[in-house]
């Protein structure tokens, strides 16, 4: 039988604690090791990753690539854009912009307000640049015009009905037409229409007073009476101011409120008893 060495015994006691010692000292150093290299992943990730859109108005972020910024209007060069027709409200212009998205010009303006029910209302843009002859059909054009809103000088508006189509005769060749019912804080019936075959787009609408359309020879003598002066652009500028088509135009065209048939015809003679 064999006895049982007591120093065997009393070396593995010494030892014992020793080889604990090295496994700890490996363990911690492994996790020394794996929290080192998550930190220089992190590190790695928050360089690279892509930040979130910068709110509207406030100033891209560091990682926001440029292209992925929206895109403001520029302004556009100085032209004198107008309606030689007389009238009781002004003529408000709008500043002229660059669109960023198609590089074409934008020259508007409007007369009377849209929520005036027995007063006339009109807005008209002009377009240039290449590819401004290029135009969608007319109700789809009416319609991004009035959901334009303030941003056209304007409420919003929505196409809610369309009426008849037809063409006038102007300084500028035919023009189509359409009759509408616009609709927003009010409700009216309005005349679009849009310039064709043309190298410069002339669209928008005039609404009459009272709930009727615009006669057609009104449309047409407002029309004839928009006027454009741009040293930039002398061959539009000329096209402007071609002669008028003579239709009997002299006379003002603006709607009188009290003509019951609430066409912005002529006004009429105010005579003395």
């Amino acid at each position: 039988m064999q006895t049982k060495d007591p120093r065997a015994d009393e070396a593995n006691d010494t030892e014992a604690p020793t080889i604990r010692r090295r496994l700890s000292l490996v363990g911690l150093g492994l996790q020394i090791v794996v929290a080192s290299a998550m930190i220089a992943g992190l590190c790695v990730y928050a360089q690279h990753a892509p930040s979130a859109p910068s709110a509207p108005g406030k100033p891209e972020g560091p990682f926001l690539p440029s292209a992925l910024a929206p895109k403001v209007p520029s302004p556009a060069p100085p032209a004198r854009f107008g309606l030689a027709e007389p009238g009781v409200d002004p003529v408000r212009v709008v500043a002229a912009r660059i669109d960023p998205a198609t590089g074409l010009r934008e020259d508007m303006l409007a007369r009377g307000t849209f929520e005036a029910f027995d007063a006339p209302a009109l807005r008209v843009t002009l377009i240039r640049g290449d590819g401004a002859r290029v135009a969608p059909g007319l109700f789809i054009l009416l319609a991004r015009r009035a959901a334009g809103g303030p941003a056209a000088d304007g409420p919003a508006l929505a196409v809610e009905r369309t009426g008849a189509g037809g063409r006038i005769a102007t300084k500028f060749g035919a023009v189509e037409t359409l009759d509408v019912t616009l609709g927003g804080p009010a409700r009216r019936t309005c005349t679009g229409f849009v310039t064709r075959d043309r190298v410069f787009r002339i669209d928008g609408w005039l609404c009459a007073p009272l709930g009727h359309p615009p006669e057609a020879r009104t449309l047409a003598c407002m029309v004839d009476a928009l006027s454009l002066d741009d040293p930039a652009d002398p061959d539009t500028s000329a096209a402007f101011a071609a002669p008028r088509t003579e239709r009997g135009c002299t006379m003002a065209t603006v709607a009188d409120a009290s003509d019951p048939t609430g066409s912005i015809g002529r006004r009429r003679a105010h005579k003395k008893k």
